[in-house]
């Protein structure tokens, strides 16, 4: 019964004999127990009448039956209890693979009258409303596989920890939380001079380059480094044949989780999209790298700001972070707790908790973390002090 039932069957499907053996066994719960408590029962009575006749012929009516008992209680938690089932807890595998032959045959020879105790227990089971047929299938929860992965420490590197509870988060986590901000896209106006364009091209760290017309909301399309270098060789690289090359847009609406997007940008073909909100205005950008860096670790390819580029340590213990700085990856990599069901940046959790603009110097305390906003500029959060040592 304390047998592990995920390692059985991967042991049956190794094709295993005792792991077949086992599993069909326990598959009637009912008929196994009946017939190693008959057994059970059967040797135990029978030694407690054997040892009630020893003990009354050896040591008399008064004395015979405390010795009996004495005795008796203590033989069998030793030798048939507790002994042999600490055993069988420790190494299940190696007690119920040989013990499932003597099983197997025992509960053929004593089926009928299995049967029948069976019939009469599970009838007094009816009574309170119990059916032995409606046998619950036990299957992990997210939490709970989450649990068996990180205490499988011996088994999987830390790493690899890391990356299947990552995946397993990822119905959690929305493209918004991974997304780059609107205000950080990379794009170029079309309507700029040539020459401006053809710089921004050259020196672009990216092989997508979003075009839009005067406003970001109007855009043209992804233009692919590639397209723009085969222009180039050809001599043709002007903003006529630049707008011809431009690549049609993959919009993806916010509150898309992303193993669903995952899947879309699969079906899709696509390994980048503009984020929109549900009036079509865009909010951010997602690309299929953002996803996997969710799951393995950030790319030493990426762009974007590392969380070490936007946390500095200080000699008194706390961090001067960035307002930009990703709330989820603060609590990830600095293995901090704030919440992250609101605003996506520290500059946003702030101002959502003050409900105003604040002004340099100002000092709060959120999700028990004393924050001291150092520099506010344009209306966001430029840099703010935090200090964990001093969490409520």
């Amino acid at each position: 019964m304390s047998i592990n039932k995920y390692r059985l069957r991967h042991l049956e499907k190794q094709n295993h004999k005792g792991a077949k053996r086992v599993s069909k066994l326990i598959q009637r719960p009912d008929r196994l127990i009946g017939v190693i408590l008959i057994g059970n029962n059967l040797v135990n009575i029978g030694a407690a009448t054997v040892a009630t006749i020893i003990a009354n012929r050896y040591f008399g009516d008064v004395w015979g039956p405390v010795i009996n008992t004495v005795g008796l209680t203590f033989v069998i938690l030793i030798f048939a209890e507790v002994t042999p089932k600490t055993l069988a807890a420790l190494y299940p595998e190696k007690v119920a693979f040989p013990s499932s032959v003597i099983l197997k045959y025992l509960l053929k020879l004593s089926l009928p009258f299995v049967v029948g105790l069976n019939w009469i227990t599970n009838g007094i089971l009816k009574l309170f409303g119990i059916s032995t047929e409606e046998i619950e299938e036990h299957s992990l929860s997210k939490e709970e596989l989450k649990t068996v992965v990180n205490e499988s420490a011996a088994l999987l590197p830390e790493r690899h920890q890391n990356m299947l509870v990552s995946i397993l988060d990822l119905e959690q986590v929305k493209v918004e939380d991974v997304m780059v901000p609107r205000n950080d896209i990379v794009a170029i106006d079309i309507n700029d001079d040539w020459k401006l364009i053809m710089r921004q091209l050259t020196h672009a760290q990216h092989t997508r380059v979003l075009l839009y017309r005067e406003n970001i909301d109007d855009t043209v399309g992804f233009i692919h480094a590639r397209d723009a270098l085969r222009l180039l060789t050809k001599e043709q690289f002007t903003k006529a044949t630049l707008l011809r090359a431009v690549r049609e847009i993959y919009y993806i609406p916010e509150g898309t989780s992303l193993n669903v997007q995952l899947l879309k940008f699969q079906q899709a073909k696509e390994r980048i999209g503009i984020v929109v909100d549900e009036y079509g205005d865009i909010q951010g950008l997602v690309t299929l790298e953002d996803i996997l860096e969710e799951v393995v670790g950030d790319f030493t390819t990426s762009m974007t700001p590392t969380l070490s580029e936007n946390v500095h340590p200080q000699q008194d213990g706390s961090f001067l972070v960035d307002g930009s700085a990703n709330v989820r990856d603060l609590n990830k990599e600095m293995d901090w707790d704030f919440p992250t069901d609101g605003p996506k940046t520290l500059s946003g959790l702030i101002i959502e908790y003050l409900e105003d603009i604040p002004r340099e110097k100002v000092s709060m305390r959120i999700a028990g973390y004393p924050i001291e906003i150092v520099e506010v500029n344009e209306n966001t959060i430029k840099l703010a002090r935090i200090m964990p040592e001093f969490k409520e």
